[in-house]
């Protein structure tokens, strides 16, 4: 476990969260592989696991009310029904006004990846006015599901219905402001066999995301996006965050080379 986490990073605690988790990641081995985005994400943001307080304001997010009151990883978010699977993001931060889900990502968008299955489920009316752009992209992945090749727009568009749904519920999330964060490594190098990460691709998914923050533009859910290099780099940077933090971020730096 101690090459799992980062100092300051409570890894036990963490490792407890997994276990009780969908996905199996850390019984399977798939968080400790090289190129693990759980990994990456768990360090990252478990450090302001029970110090939310201490979580700088987001890239792109400065309009919310700061500072967060709760960090939570590997938070299963529910549809509005009993059955089926439901989204887990990697990150869900609660401010005083808004609820903010992270979706990160590391060598995913770089990868090969099969064409979305998307059940009829998703086409309930239970998601209000205000997700036209959201529902916009649902239907054109129906029809060509090589929309996107880069980004995971099928998995983005389920996370945006399930924050929606919990802001619309009555309990703690209630009225507060969804946010759906992309956040997203730009790796120089494959890990298994040293080979540079083809930039093409990485330009790419750059223009898939301005594609798909266009398209959700003016819907109920925020959509923002930052890579982890602006995070990062920007935490280590700033002088006015204390130097625990930007030592953090220095050595998320370090070990994961997002």
């Amino acid at each position: 476990m101690a090459d799992r986490f980062l100092p300051g990073v409570p890894g036990s605690q963490i490792e407890g969260i997994f276990n009780t988790a969908p996905g199996n990641e850390i019984a399977s081995g798939k968080f400790d592989s090289p190129e693990s985005s759980a990994a990456l994400a768990a360090n990252a943001f478990g450090f302001f696991l029970n110090r939310p307080s201490d979580l700088p304001p987001l890239p792109a997010c400065h309009y919310l009310t700061w500072p967060a009151q709760s960090v939570d990883i590997e938070r299963t978010v529910r549809f509005p029904w009993r059955g089926g699977r439901h989204p887990v993001l990697d990150v869900l931060i609660t401010t005083p006004d808004a609820i903010v889900g992270i979706e990160s990502k590391r060598f995913e968008p770089f990868r090969k990846k099969k064409n979305p299955s998307i059940s009829e489920t998703y086409w309930r009316p239970v998601w209000g006015d205000l997700m036209k752009g959201y529902e916009e992209i649902r239907n054109s992945l129906k029809r060509d599901s090589r929309q996107f090749i880069h980004l995971d727009a099928t998995q983005l568009f389920k996370h945006a219905f399930a924050l929606r749904t919990l802001v619309c519920r009555e309990g703690e999330h209630y009225g507060l402001t969804p946010v759906l964060f992309y956040l997203y490594a730009e790796p120089q190098i494959w890990p298994n066999n040293g080979k540079p990460v083809d930039k093409k691709a990485k330009d790419k998914h750059r223009e898939e995301i301005e594609e798909f923050t266009e398209i959700v533009r003016d819907d109920e859910v925020l959509f923002v996006h930052c890579s982890y290099r602006n995070l990062l780099w920007g935490w280590r940077n700033d002088q006015t965050i204390p130097s625990e933090i930007r030592n953090h971020a220095k050595n998320v730096i370090q070990r994961f080379a997002p």
